[in-house]
């Protein structure tokens, strides 16, 4: 499969590690459902810390992209919910470990609440030949 970032200058930049827009030559689809930072042997959060329960929701997205026969470089469009818009900077930071550009294209909320009280909640759209 191959992925581009589509970019406009007639609309804002991104300003963070996701494309405005992806196209890819991909013939599959697939919808991961929302990831919240469990930690899937004992389903309890890993901890109260926002970067923590980061990483562990991106590891779970990652984990399941893999079940599906993919990676998380085939992901074309996330949604990101947060508790606290002021951790967008430190979710920046984050993602920008787990992807490369071509980002896939994102958009992030803030929420007023998540399942089981999390701070974070990602779902997400894969692309796969």
């Amino acid at each position: 499969m191959t992925k581009t970032a589509v970019h406009s200058q007639n609309a804002p930049a991104a300003i963070g590690p996701y494309s405005q827009a992806v196209k890819t030559s991909a013939s599959q689809t697939i919808y991961l459902s929302g990831q919240i930072p469990l930690d899937p042997e004992t389903m309890a959060l890993v901890s109260d810390s926002f970067s923590e329960q980061a990483h562990q929701t991106f590891s779970n997205l990652r984990a399941v992209a893999v079940a599906a026969g993919g990676t998380l470089d085939d992901c074309v469009k996330l949604n990101i919910y947060l508790t606290d818009l002021s951790e967008f900077q430190t979710l920046n930071d984050i993602m920008s470990a787990y992807f490369a550009a071509p980002y896939p294209a994102r958009a992030a909320f803030e929420v007023s609440r998540l399942p089981k009280n999390a701070l974070i909640e990602i779902d997400g759209v894969m692309a796969l030949q």
